[in-house]
């Protein structure tokens, strides 16, 4: 039996090699560790893994990986990394819109690797501060220690990325926070992460929690960042 906090980590790769190499390198730093070989496996074990993180090689034999990252992600709160050999900016978008947290271009150095992923675990321990158990604006409800967002009386799925930037700009409403600042807060110090990538996961993030006859409850402060306005919206 594993450990009981032990993080367990799903890698979909059909490189026997490179599933191999990848597996070991989580192993290495505490995963419990499953490799997929292909779409199909990847679908049937993520429902019964209870995983924390998925490796998801875009380029799979049996299925498109930017379309099983899509159902993946209707699965699983857990964080997704594409692992891609193509530097194609449109792909990275695509998938990042359909629910993955990050990407990592092959071939990488096992170094930069791990750092990537121990900065993206990291944040998943993050506490909610004890003196805001729930954060209310105009309709919109935040419940950190439940990961749970409600709008108009809805419950809105977010994944841990999203909910980790709305966590991070509802503690301090009407306070403009900066993309590094986001990145920092989110995503770590340490993680090598792009502005794209924070704009993406942000109109994700709007996409869920507005509503359409009303404006965003997100404002964009051109060249300085992103604030949360505490008024409803009208």
């Amino acid at each position: 039996m594993p450990p009981p906090n032990q993080l367990a980590a799903l890698v979909v790769e059909d490189a026997p090699e490179a599933a191999t190499l990848t597996a070991e390198l989580l192993r290495s730093v505490g995963f419990r560790a499953t490799i997929a070989a292909d779409g199909g496996e990847a679908i049937e074990a993520v429902p019964r893994g209870r995983f924390d993180l998925i490796l998801l090689d875009i380029g799979l034999p049996d299925t498109d990986g930017v379309e099983l990252c899509r159902l993946v992600r209707e699965m699983t709160d857990a964080y997704i990394v594409m692992l891609t050999a193509s530097d194609d900016e449109i792909d990275k978008v695509v998938t990042l819109k359909l629910g993955a947290d990050d990407y990592i271009t092959k071939p990488y150095s096992p170094r930069e690797f791990l750092a990537r992923i121990e900065a993206l675990m990291r944040r998943s321990r993050r506490e909610a501060p004890p003196s805001q158990a729930v954060r209310r604006i105009g309709g919109l409800a935040i419940y950190p220690d439940a990961h749970r967002v409600v709008v108009d009386e809805t419950d809105v799925t977010l994944t841990r990325i999203e909910f980790a930037i709305l966590d991070v700009l509802t503690e301090h409403p009407e306070r403009v926070l900066s993309r590094d600042t986001l990145r920092e807060r989110v995503w770590g110090a340490d993680w090598f992460t792009g502005d794209h990538v924070v704009d993406v996961h942000m109109a994700n993030l709007r996409r869920k929690i507005d509503t359409p006859e009303g404006p965003t409850r997100i404002t964009t402060v051109r060249g300085v960042g992103y604030r949360m306005s505490p008024a409803p919206p009208e």
